[in-house]
């Protein structure tokens, strides 16, 4: 067991820590709500990690074939929604400095509703399943640490349990992040860079899905 904890760890933190468009989306939502809504948005994250790390124990070799037709699209999907959110950030931004309100006026996402959404965000990457599928079938299936019920289990929580620690601690930076930024002004330019940088890497997604 000890051996599908450790591939699961490893699994988990080097899909996480890579910090893309879902990372730069999440330390802005936290900065710009609170950290409740951006831990349940972190868990979001992590659950979607933990699904796929299941996915790829269980299925394995099956998983590659069905999800290579649909590659393309469902990563110009995750694209297309990272830019919506990035155009709402800087329009919600530009739309507080108009009327003189401070962007904490505006009704910042539930933490259900952060949850869900980056959830399905992350789901739309099938890249992470073929990462995790990858492990399992070149390493841990090979000598047998990623076979059976039980070390299936401890693989896919031990995955979850890496991607939940990151994506804490990057929501944790935001509400820092949040916490330093407190006026009116400074909380305009996280925004509006969180939005650009959001939009940079979702381009740069939608480039590699083209």
């Amino acid at each position: 067991m000890s051996a599908a904890l450790v591939a699961g760890l490893l699994a988990g933190y080097g899909v996480a820590v890579p910090v893309g468009a879902v990372g730069a989306y999440l330390v802005s939502l936290t900065a710009r709500s609170s950290l409740r809504t951006g831990a349940c948005a972190a868990l979001g994250v992590a659950t979607a990690d933990g699904l796929y790390a299941l996915l790829a124990a269980v299925g394995g070799t099956g998983l590659a074939p069905l999800l290579e037709p649909v590659a393309g699209p469902l990563r110009l999907a995750s694209a297309l929604v990272l830019l919506a959110l990035a155009a709402r950030t800087a329009a919600t931004a530009l739309r507080s400095r108009r009327t003189t309100a401070t962007l904490a006026a505006e009704a910042p996402p539930g933490p259900l509703r952060a949850y869900l959404t980056l959830l399905g965000i992350t789901l739309l990457n099938p890249l992470t399943v073929l990462y995790f599928a990858a492990l399992v079938l070149g390493s841990g299936s090979r000598d047998g640490a990623i076979s059976g019920p039980l070390a299936r289990a401890v693989f896919t929580a031990a995955a979850f349990a890496a991607s939940a620690s990151w994506q804490l601690l990057l929501a944790s930076c935001g509400a820092l992040l949040g916490r330093a930024l407190t006026g009116p002004r400074g909380r305009l330019l996280t925004a509006l860079g969180s939005a650009a940088l959001v939009g940079w890497l979702a381009v740069r997604l939608l480039i590699g899905a083209a």
